[in-house]
């Protein structure tokens, strides 16, 4: 087998199937194109959907690529494993309703064995197939001439994502050999967990439509869809022990060597390190260089939140410079002939790499530093965990992002308190309102503005920025002025504007108000009493005065994830209807960027099948991608529309009419997308009873969604971990657990029971005539306070007649129960207060039933005394019988 270059093994793919007919499409950009359901490019068929699903048709139905992919839900794997990575090369040929499974399984088996192409070992390649695909398993078989016992049949072997195309998929291994496993263990075998046997190809066949009542019917053009791993690929026909030994990454960690002074494959710590910033800086490379720019958000965010840990583990090598734009050139030379871009763009992606490193680095240190002493302070004190105000302080001081202390933390062994952490965020948040609110409350009735009657036109539906708009107002404190000077904080009415005023529960722009000299930063817009916007600002320089022509500028990225939750709130109501029936009603909403609140009348709760509907409903209306319909109209016009109408809000002679499609129809002031398509997605957050009748959902739509399902999906691989399971396997061991921990339960209550009669047969002679009545009082060992009844139980039965009071201490705190027979009840004898009275001296409390009674107490040290207590009130109540 000859050691290929990964360059030769990519122009070998498109060369063999350009010989078949395939049209050779270059790879896109990382960055989707009018696909709003994706945050990166994460497959090689991604940007080829517009074909797959009949939008456009392809010039030949025949198609294959190799294209660069970003995928980032396990980042924290990468530099561990031998093949985590944050982007990576799929090679991949695909057929539009043209060839099908015989063709492509006969080039997968011709391109991989043949010398002239890959030449693997035929005896080295083993496949799995999907059970009931009897004609993929006979094609191997029988035409191919691939052995039965090569041929493995697995359930999971089944690609479907949801309502759809989907189909039967078949993989392809290649055996690496006894050095990468032994085939005695149980696991060493195509689709097991071991190193032997690699998956290389996966070919999937889209033969089915996956219906929305959940049934499947054949497509009419069936389809192929293929993906094999460059890097895979690479590892094997260079055999090496892992993808970041191939010369796709090695060159990336030999220059870093040399930069930090160190060896490759000597010290553990530092091979991880130098395999994340080789995997790390390939990834923020491609992305600057498709227009991906370092932010806070989005795509921006992933990009600095790589570069970051890339700067990090630099440090962990010694390295306390920027270093990492240094190695662009190096990415050029391993990937430049077939993505030219990275050499074309080269300056471009150094300067903005060395740019956010300088940054970066400006606070690390500070950062670091401060981090290094809470890690002490904590260890020192016996804990384990860094604090929630302490990791929010990092985050908001230093710009240190939550992921990356908990990377250190747990280099140190440590964990972070996320929840507390997310309690400072939201402090942060709830102060910010109260400030919008304490400025808001210059407007009230009676105030500067009572009579200011002088009107402002909103523009911001169709125009997010305004030039030329005149000052007509200024409040500074209580009154009216007519300048204000840097630093005022002030309310600003302009007599044109594009910030829309929070009303009908969607919240107020932010942006900015310019001129010539000044400039003012507005972090909220309300209602003046007379309806003007009224502009919540700082002048953040120069002087504002009333007359002066300025610029106002609606931050675009606020305003469009608002505008995606104010539509996704129609869609949600009209959903309710449909689901829960006609008698629902909005009660109230918030429409914030972050998130939409939805309150409606209902009574009674709502089964998860109803949610899941609702959701299903909105999203379908999503992925309609229909054109809203605004109009003015009479409000009896709307009314015998069917518009739905809020109750108890006011509306004038002329309403705004906002509709989508066939679906809703409802009055609404506030702004949202011109199509449904723009909201990108849905998703249910919770949904509770907050009042007699009222319930509440909360939802997120768009990135926030994408962040959302992100967040459940790394929740869910912890617990898989947890489980030592993989993700599809998470129900199973639940389940498994659940009744292992049964059976647990019911061997330890049989264990109990009899040491219950142990200890009660232990017990019964040391029982003693008080008064002339039978008492047992004693210490017992019971762990918990079922085990001391379950004792004084069988002690019941053992004497008939009797006063038994039982006392034990477990976990630094008192356990007593206290039992009187029937006869000695009708004589006065009363449980509950013997064992009241016994618990009061433990410092706790208890009571009950005159004939059993049980109590706690916090002091164990009082336990004998409690029980000589005991045996007092016994032969006080005897000697008054």
């Amino acid at each position: 087998m000859n050691r290929m270059k990964a360059s030769e093994i990519r122009s070998k793919w498109l060369a063999f199937f350009e010989s078949k007919g395939h049209k050779i499409e270059p790879s896109a950009s990382l960055v989707p194109h009018n696909d709003p359901s994706l945050l990166w490019i994460n497959a090689g068929m991604a940007p080829l959907k517009p074909y797959f699903d009949g939008r456009v048709i392809p010039d030949n139905p025949r198609i294959a690529n190799s294209q660069k992919c970003i995928r980032t839900n396990d980042i924290e794997n990468v530099g561990k494993t031998r093949r985590h990575h944050t982007m990576f090369e799929m090679l991949g040929n695909f057929s539009i309703g043209d060839y099908f499974k015989e063709e492509v399984i006969t080039w997968a088996w011709e391109f991989l064995t043949s010398p002239q192409w890959i030449g693997f070992d035929p005896d080295r390649l083993s496949v799995t197939v999907y059970p009931e695909d009897e004609e993929a398993f006979r094609y191997w078989n029988e035409k191919i001439g691939l052995p039965a016992e090569r041929i493995y049949k697995l359930e999971e072997n089944f690609w479907d994502i949801g309502e759809g195309p989907c189909g039967p998929c078949t993989e392809i291994f290649y055996d690496r050999g006894d050095a990468f496993g032994d085939l005695n263990d149980p696991e060493c075998w195509p689709g097991g967990e071991n190193e032997r046997f690699l998956e290389v190809w996966n070919l999937v066949f889209s033969q089915y439509n996956h219906n929305k009542d959940g049934s499947y019917t054949p497509l009419p053009n069936k389809n192929i869809d293929t993906g094999a791993g460059l890097e895979r690929f690479t590892s094997i026909l260079q055999n090496v022990d892992s993808n970041f030994d191939t010369d796709l990454f090695r060159p990336i960690i030999d220059r870093t060597c040399e930069i930090a002074g160190v060896s490759y494959h000597v010290n553990a710590d530092h091979d991880v390190a130098l395999k994340v910033i080789a995997d790390h800086i390939r990834t923020v490379a491609f992305a600057v260089g498709d227009g991906v720019m370092p932010s806070n958000e989005g795509r921006g965010y992933v990009i600095r939140r790589l570069l970051r840990r890339a700067v990090r583990y630099g440090k962990t090598l010694g390295v306390d410079r920027p270093f990492l734009f240094e190695l662009v050139g190096i990415v050029g030379e391993i990937m430049g002939t077939h993505y030219t871009e990275i050499v074309e763009k080269r300056e471009f992606i150094e300067k903005v790499m060395r740019t956010e490193e300088e940054r970066f680095h400006e606070t690390l240190s500070d950062g670091l530093s401060l981090l290094g002493e809470l890690v002490k302070g904590a260890q020192a004190a016996g804990g384990t965990q860094i604090s929630g105000p302490d990791a929010f302080k990092l985050y908001d001081t230093y710009g240190f992002p939550f992921d990356l202390t908990e990377d250190y933390a747990a280099e140190q062994g440590m964990t972070v308190d996320r929840e507390g952490f997310d309690a400072s965020m939201e402090e942060q948040r709830t102060r910010a309102r109260a400030a919008r609110q304490e400025t808001g409350g210059m407007n009230v009735q009676g105030g500067p503005l009572a009579d200011f009657t002088e009107k402002s036109e909103f523009v911001g539906y169709r125009d997010l920025t305004v030039d030329g708009a005149k000052v007509v107002a200024i409040v500074d404190g209580d009154a009216l002025v007519q300048e204000a000077g840097a630093g005022s904080h002030v309310l600003v009415i302009l007599d044109r504007t594009p910030f829309y005023a929070e009303s009908g529960g969607q919240v107020g722009d932010n942006g900015a108000i310019a001129g010539s000299g000044f400039a003012l930063s507005v972090d909220n817009v309300t209602k003046a009493p007379h309806g003007q916007p009224l502009h919540h600002a700082v002048v953040e320089h120069g002087t504002l005065k009333v007359g002066d022509t300025v610029q106002a500028a609606v931050t675009s990225k606020t305003r469009e994830d608002t505008i995606k939750n104010h539509t996704a709130t129609h869609l949600l109501h009209r959903a309710l209807k449909d689901v829960l029936g006609e008698h629902v009603n909005q009660a109230g909403s918030l429409v914030e960027p972050e998130r939409l609140r939805f309150d409606f009348s209902h009574f009674g709760s709502i089964s998860p099948e109803e949610l899941t509907d609702i959701e299903r409903r909105v999203n379908e209306q999503i992925w309609l991608g229909t054109t809203l319909d605004i109009d003015y109209k009479s409000l009896a016009e709307a009314k015998a529309m069917g518009a739905m109408a809020l109750f108890g809000e006011k509306y004038g002679d002329v309403v705004r009419v906002v509709r989508v499609g066939d679906y809703s129809l409802e009055l609404c002031g506030g702004c949202h997308v011109a199509n449904t398509s723009q909201i990108g997605l849905f998703k249910l957050v919770s949904e509770s009873g907050i009042g007699s009748g009222v319930r509440r959902i909360e939802a997120v739509t768009g990135r926030h969604a994408y962040l959302y399902m992100e967040g459940q999906l790394d929740l869910l691989k912890q617990s898989a971990s947890l489980l030592k399971s993989n993700l599809t396997d998470v129900p199973k061991r639940i389940e498994a657990l659940h009744a292992q921990v049964k059976d647990l339960t019911r061997d330890n209550e049989s264990l109990q029971s009899k040491l219950s009669r142990i200890e009660a047969g232990s017990l019964e002679t040391q029982a003693k005539s008080v008064g002339g009545v039978t008492l047992l009082a004693a210490e017992v060992n019971a762990p918990s306070m079922d085990a001391l009844r379950g004792i004084a139980d069988e002690l019941k039965a053992k004497l008939p007649s009797a006063v038994i009071v039982l006392g034990a201490a477990a976990e630094g705190k008192v356990n007593l129960v206290a039992s009187v027979s029937p006869d000695l009840v009708k004589q006065g004898f009363n449980a509950g207060k013997i064992v009241k009275e016994a618990a009061a001296v433990c410092g706790g409390g208890g009571g009950g039933r005159p004939d059993m009674a049980q109590a706690g107490g916090k002091d164990p040290s009082k336990l004998a005394e409690a029980l000589q207590i005991a045996e007092e009130l016994v032969l006080a109540q005897s000697n008054v019988i």
